[in-house]
């Protein structure tokens, strides 16, 4: 496993990470779920991120208990706020960033997490008081450094010109193969300020692992046929357009002997931009294999190829 600086932060994290979205906050069978974290401590990887609306607490109170017994200093845990958590409890108010830091750390069972995170801009509350709060929450030992989710390059300008509150250090947007948004405007806005990227969403809901086949229904023990998980999958990414373009990917990785996780987590990685790549396992195997994407350089042969295959199916 190799490692990069997260921003202008102080952390080292593992190139890969291990997320907990809709894995850990249900999907997973608590005994598979300990042990991908297990595995993941053995392969390398030292970043975990979750956020307090997975399964409402579920994730973080399973991380929480997991993690009890492991050297605090050997990790780095991200969490994030934003959406509901009760009809009442939302948004990036002081009071609720107050309120719910408090709450993640108790489920988290820690006294600070090393990122805490916007997990969208709150459109309802003045960005000055949510800057300001989150500087306090570092201050008070609460967090370390904090970051953003999905924010447009505007919000973000915003944030970095406000005097006397934390910078942020991290930017959590979607990205892939298959999606390519951000790198037009907000990966150089970030990179100008200090600000990293940690992607989610990688394999575009393992779309890019290749299991899914045009015209067939998904597997049965795929996350788009799981009553609790494949309520989030993409439609777009059910196209048989998409679909088709994929599985053209297939000889490119077998050439060049990566499996096909290996070859779009190194795809996200050869952006220097991108300080890591989110998993969502739910199979020991599974990180052991993404894993092994950690330190791939992949030439400017193989990246035209994938372009040239993936250009019915890209959105940038």
């Amino acid at each position: 496993m190799e490692y990069r600086k997260l921003g202008n932060s102080e952390l080292n994290v593992s190139e890969i990470s291990l997320g907990s979205w809709l894995t850990y906050a249900g999907g997973v069978a608590r005994q598979e779920a300990e042990a991908c974290v297990r595995k993941a401590f053995e392969v390398g990887i030292n970043f975990l991120d979750t956020a307090n609306v997975y399964g409402t607490g579920a994730a973080e109170k399973f991380l929480g208990d997991v993690l009890q017994g492991i050297d605090r200093s050997s990790y780095v845990l991200a969490t994030k706020v934003f959406f509901p958590m009760s009809p009442t409890d939302s948004g990036l108010s002081a009071a609720q960033i107050s309120k719910q830091i408090d709450a993640s750390l108790q489920r988290l069972q820690t006294d600070y997490v090393d990122l805490y995170q916007c997990h969208r801009y709150d459109v309802n509350t003045p960005l000055e008081e949510t800057m300001e709060a989150l500087t306090e929450v570092v201050r008070q030992g609460k967090a370390r450094y904090i970051g953003f989710s999905e924010w447009n390059p505007s919000q973000i300008k915003a944030a970095l010109a406000l005097p006397n509150v934390e910078r942020f250090v991290s930017s959590q947007p979607q990205y892939s193969m298959l999606w390519r948004k951000p790198e037009s405007e907000v990966f150089p806005l970030c990179a100008a300020n200090g600000i990293g990227q940690i992607v989610w969403s990688p394999l575009a809901q393992g779309v890019l692992t290749g299991k899914y086949q045009p015209g067939q229904p998904p597997p049965q023990d795929s996350r788009a046929a799981s009553e609790k998980m494949g309520v989030f999958f993409s439609e777009r990414l059910r196209s048989d357009r998409v679909l088709s373009a994929v599985q053209q990917l297939k000889s490119i990785a077998a050439k060049i002997g990566l499996s096909m996780p290996q070859l779009a987590l190194a795809w996200v990685l050869r952006d220097a931009r991108v300080s890591s790549a989110i998993i969502g396992a739910s199979r020991p195997e599974q990180v052991v294999d993404n894993a092994g994407a950690s330190g791939v350089k992949l030439t400017d042969e193989v990246l035209k190829a994938i372009d040239e295959v993936l250009a019915p199916a890209v959105q940038d």
